[in-house]
């Protein structure tokens, strides 16, 4: 299977350098989603290829391919790369959008969904549309790192998305839990309980973060050997990541913090250029290839989701519900935040469109236990994710420049010295 897989993302990703000429991840989504409706269009013909690789797929546990593994590369990839002071002269908006603005999103989504569910007669109930609320608010900071490599948004609401995508997926499980908890009728879980929790995984991940991005520095900066060196981050990654599920602390979030410290202190105070260089270019490798297999994994599994006709048109109305909930939980904090700093005219509209949604989302719906409400929500959790990154993922960048805010060219000199020091 790790071979079929490997094998399809290069394949897919020789076709879309070669003439698709997409950005890569959404080249080779692309690809595979279309290779996926011929299958499911050569079985109306008599054959049966789409049910050999619907079997094949299922196989796969998704959840657990993307939050027990790829997840941990993924975040450390993206972290290595922000700057940390960027990153701290925006943690007002960030921390705002990466927490209480996916409560905001989570209660808007899972009440307006519900709604949505009985007008078309789907039977869902109102703690199974706050599931879906939880899963879908987040944003994936695997799509959006890959999305804003190319989208010229400016560095101030660069870092915002960034920073908020890579943050608020930790708060986005937390919940997700409590609410699935709910949903399968465990004890009774209060507020109080909720927000314990929500603390606990976000302050111990963070701190579990500190710790070992601290030893690792430590470490790397004694020896001078580009090979260790990048072993070193290889394992910091991934026991980072493990200790804090032992743990019961977030995992992303101890990665992404983790990742922060190597990237900035680490690369600046502890590595000679060689081994930066070196460095970037390995992670660099690991980011690509994941996010092809992982995009390659989303189009596929159009094979698997349930595609009635009125779980589509529930697919097409959660898709403006997300986008809703989005703009007025956005909306609000950066007018709240507004009081006692800048915004730019159009950062609420660039800030809802680039909240992409990507596998992260699918991985959690498919961990819903099986029932009638999970092949509803695993279906419309799909339609959001391909509209998100189809749709979104390819206008991003005409919309920032619509909105005059794509980086001055007076900009241009420190963009590409960060870009160079960065790899």
């Amino acid at each position: 299977m790790a071979a079929l897989l490997v094998t399809l993302a290069a394949f897919f990703s020789y076709v879309n350098y070669r003439f698709v000429r997409l950005p890569m991840a959404i080249g080779t989504m692309l690809i595979a989603l279309v290779g996926s409706l011929l299958l499911m269009a050569l079985h109306e013909l008599g054959f049966r290829l789409d049910e050999r690789a619907a079997e094949i797929l299922a196989t796969l546990d998704f959840n657990r391919m993307v939050l027990g593994g790829m997840l941990a590369f993924l975040l450390f990839a993206g972290a290595l790369h922000v700057d940390l002071d960027d990153l701290a002269r925006e943690k007002g908006p960030i921390a705002v959008l990466a927490t209480l603005g996916v409560v905001v999103s989570t209660l808007i989504v899972g009440g307006l969904m519900w709604v949505v569910f009985r007008l078309l007669g789907v039977e869902v109930g109102f703690v199974h549309c706050l599931l879906f609320g939880a899963l879908i608010s987040p944003t994936d900071p695997i799509a959006v790192l890959g999305i804003l490599k190319s989208a010229g948004v400016p560095r101030s609401l660069e870092t915002k998305i960034a920073g908020e995508s890579l943050f608020n997926d930790g708060i986005g499980v937390v919940i997700f839990l409590v609410v699935l908890e709910l949903a399968a009728g465990g004890h009774e879980t209060s507020a109080a309980d909720a927000v314990l929790l929500l603390g606990r995984e976000a302050v111990g991940g963070g701190l579990l973060g500190i710790v070992a991005g601290g030893v690792a520095y430590v470490l790397l900066r004694s020896v001078d050997n580009y090979q260790v060196e990048i072993l070193g981050t290889l394992s910091l990654a991934m026991m980072t990541y493990a200790v804090a599920g032992a743990l019961h602390l977030s995992g992303p979030i101890a990665v992404v913090v983790a990742g922060l410290l190597v990237g900035n202190h680490g690369r600046r105070l502890a590595m000679s250029d060689r081994t930066v260089e070196r460095l970037d270019t390995f992670w660099e490798l690991v980011d690509e290839m994941l996010n092809a297999i992982l995009f390659v994994l989303i189009g596929l599994e159009v094979l698997v989701v349930p595609l009635q006709r009125e779980l589509l048109v529930a697919g097409a109305a959660a898709v403006l519900v997300v986008l809703l909930a989005r703009f007025a939980s956005v909306g609000l904090f950066v007018r709240l935040l507004s009081l006692g700093r800048e915004f730019g005219p159009y950062t609420v509209r660039v800030l809802t469109w680039a909240g992409l949604r990507g596998g992260i989302s699918v991985a959690l719906a498919l961990a819903i236990p099986a029932g009638a409400e999970r092949e509803v929500l695993v279906t419309v959790t799909y339609a959001v994710v391909l509209f998100s990154i189809l749709v979104q993922g390819l206008t991003i960048r005409p919309l920032v420049r619509r909105s005059g805010l794509s980086a001055p060219p007076a900009d241009a000199p420190r963009r590409l010295e960060t870009d160079a020091r960065a790899g």
